[in-house]
Parts: structure tokens; C-alpha cells; sequence
């Protein structure tokens, strides 16, 4: 299977080497982010954290932003696993859990609302929404568009739609739970998606 953007496979369909070595530099970016601010992180940081080189992490990324947006989508991605959550296209259901993911995931962020942590903001924004675009994609090709929509326009609007919500409600002081904002941001989302496509027949 052909990886997306961000390195990432399905299980076993990745040499186990290549697999191990994304894993150390993954793991190094992490210890070092507890460590430093990411602007004050270069490659030569993340490759001596590996016991790597900084060849070897050429090899699989083109610099440290490649390397955050696929630690950021790993990340989320397994939080939407971990919490089963999937989309077909029709279920407001599942919908609303990838809201919450969303919402949770980025109230879990750390130092998310820190200044000297903005260089990172604009790759986690591009690989959640990245995830959750794909996962919207996957679902609505299910579907017949009612009105000669393409699903990827849709997909897109959706997924920016709900992450510019969430990043939002995170910066909100005194702001309410993640599930009464997955609740309001259904409301956002459920006009944009009811009638636009119809079930496929069998």
C-alpha cells in the first residue's frame, strides 16, 4: 500500500527497519519537545536524540516540519482508533465524535496557547485537518452528491470548518466542556452536510 503524506501505513505493510527508524525520530522529537521550544530544535538535535544521523533523517523526512506534521497525525490518528471512531458518509453520530477527538485532542496539547510554541501550530493544523479530511473522504465516496457537489470539495470545508471551530473553543477562557462544543459545532457542520448526498444504492 502507497503511503499518504505523512508516512503512514497500514500495519506490516512497512519494512520493519523503516518502521523502527521513524519511530526512534518520532520518539526524539518528543523528548525533545519536553526538553526545548521547537524553534530551538535542529535536525542535528532530533538525528543525535535517535542515535541516528542526520543522512539517515533525510532519508524519511524533509526537515523537522515534515517530521512534527507525521508525529501529529500518528498521534491523532491513534486517538481516533483508540476510540473506534470512523465515518460512512451518513451518521451524525460518528460525525460528532470526530468533533469531540478534535476538541479533545487539542485541549490536550501542551503549551498549545504558548507564544513560543507558534512555529508548530500551522503543521499540527495541516496534519489534523489532513486526518480528518481523509477519514471524511473515505466516507462521503459512499455516497451519490444530490447536487453535483464533489465530495472533496465537501471534505475539505467540513474538516477546516472543524478544526477552525476547536482551535477556537481552546483559546476560549472559561470555556465549556469538549462535548457541549462538539454539540454547537455539530449545529456548524450539520447544514453544510444534510442533503448533500444520498445513500448509493447496493
Amino acid at each position: 500500500m502507497a503511503e499518504n503524506g505523512f508516512g503512514l501505513v497500514e500495519h506490516g505493510s512497512l519494512d520493519p527497519r523503516i518502521r523502527r527508524t521513524r519511530l526512534l525520530l518520532h520518539q526524539a522529537l518528543e523528548k525533545l519537545l519536553v526538553e526545548k521550544e521547537f524553534d530551538k530544535i535542529s535536525v542535528q538535535d532530533i538525528a543525535e536524540a535517535a542515535t541516528l544521523n542526520r543522512a539517515t533523517f533525510y532519508d524519511h523526512y524533509a526537515d523537522k516540519y515534515a517530521l512534527l506534521e507525521c508525529v501529529v497525525a500518528v498521534r491523532f490518528s491513534g486517538l481516533l482508533a483508540k476510540r473506534g471512531v470512523g465515518f460512512d458518509g451518513g451518521c451524525a453520530s460518528a460525525l460528532r465524535a470526530m468533533v469531540l477527538g478534535v476538541c479533545d485532542y487539542l485541549a490536550e496539547v501542551p503549551r498549545m496557547e504558548c507564544e513560543r510554541q507558534m512555529q508548530m501550530e500551522p503543521h499540527m493544523e495541516t496534519a489534523v485537518i489532513s486526518v480528518v479530511r481523509r477519514m471524511l473522504l473515505q466516507g462521503l465516496e459512499k455516497h451519490r452528491s444530490q447536487n453535483g457537489l464533489p465530495s472533496a470539495f465537501l471534505a475539505s470545508a467540513v474538516s477546516w470548518a472543524m478544526f477552525g471551530a476547536a482551535k477556537e473553543w481552546v483559546r476560549t477562557p472559561g470555556r465549556c466542556s469538549s462535548e457541549a462544543m462538539a454539540d454547537d459545532i455539530m449545529g456548524l457542520l450539520g447544514p453544510m452536510l444534510s442533503g448533500a448526498f444520498e445513500a448509493t444504492p447496493a
